[in-house]
């Protein structure tokens, strides 16, 4: 018996529409031909990277004055590995959450985005349909890799995976090499009712924003003599101990000011 057609509007059956050619030159490839990275092409006010972070983020944080947009802190149950991470914001620790390009943007440049204009490469490029937020060290072993080449190492997700490339290069008329359509095959064969992914707008807000920082209660700066001494007596801490006087003490003795407190243990002329 034939095998039954696959249903209408599975990822399965969408993998159908698209041409199978072989793989153009990656010559003239350049992250800049894709526009500003992370730019913001759905104008409302807020940069790609972080409305994703928004979106596929758990217990988020946000920074105040971004009107719901930088994300502080959040969790991530990553769906390319299982595991639970940690995000924090900052130049050593945002690495750790990526934000994949489910399709490489190289890997578009190679299959028909060479032959679109720089703002259509843009919109590509800051589509949340072909972005998730990811383990940062798989996304960077993933690299440029198509269906053929790499894969989610966590078995559960790459139905998920699979028809999100699909939808992504249906959306744009891109191709696949005729190894890449044989891998998607197999994977969506295993999950033939896999329906294609639909994204909205990601809004901003919807998180808490950090609590407003504690009162700072600072003490008093001590009073710190330049090379004059102020006191109107003696010309410094000798000739005030030769005639009887001092140590000064902080809080206690107006004459501590007059003078500098060397190794700041609160007392002067000792």
């Amino acid at each position: 018996m034939a095998p039954s057609p696959p249903e209408l509007g599975t990822a399965l059956a969408t993998l159908g529409s698209i041409p199978v050619k072989g793989r153009a030159a990656k010559s003239g490839y350049d992250r800049a031909r894709f526009g500003q990275a992370w730019a913001d092409v759905d104008r409302n006010g807020c940069d790609t990277r972080n409305d994703i972070l928004r979106r596929d983020l758990s217990a988020v944080t946000l920074k105040r004055g971004t009107r719901g947009c930088v994300v502080l802190s959040g969790t991530l149950h990553d769906p390319y590995t299982g595991r639970t991470l940690a995000f924090v914001r900052g130049a050593r620790t945002s690495g750790a959450v990526q934000v994949d390009h489910v399709v490489a943007l190289s890997d578009a440049w190679q299959k028909g985005a060479q032959r679109w204009d720089e703002a259509t490469r843009t919109a590509f490029a800051n589509d949340p349909l072909n972005l998730l937020a990811v383990d940062g060290p798989t996304n960077a072993a993933k690299g440029d890799g198509d269906t053929a080449t790499w894969l989610p190492p966590r078995k559960a997700a790459r139905c998920g995976y699979v028809a999100r490339q699909v939808a992504v290069k249906s959306r744009y008329h891109l191709w696949m090499t005729a190894a890449e359509r044989a891998a998607a095959e197999r994977v969506l064969g295993g999950c033939p009712g896999q329906a294609v992914p639909t994204t909205r707008p990601v809004a901003l807000g919807g998180a808490p924003e950090e609590p407003e920082p504690a009162p700072s209660h600072r003490a008093t700066p001590r009073p710190v003599s330049s090379g004059r001494t102020p006191d109107p007596r003696f010309g410094s801490c000798r000739a005030a101990l030769a005639a009887g006087y001092g140590p000064y003490v902080e809080g206690r003795d107006v004459e501590y000011g007059w003078y500098r407190d060397g190794d700041s243990d609160g007392t002067v002329c000792e």
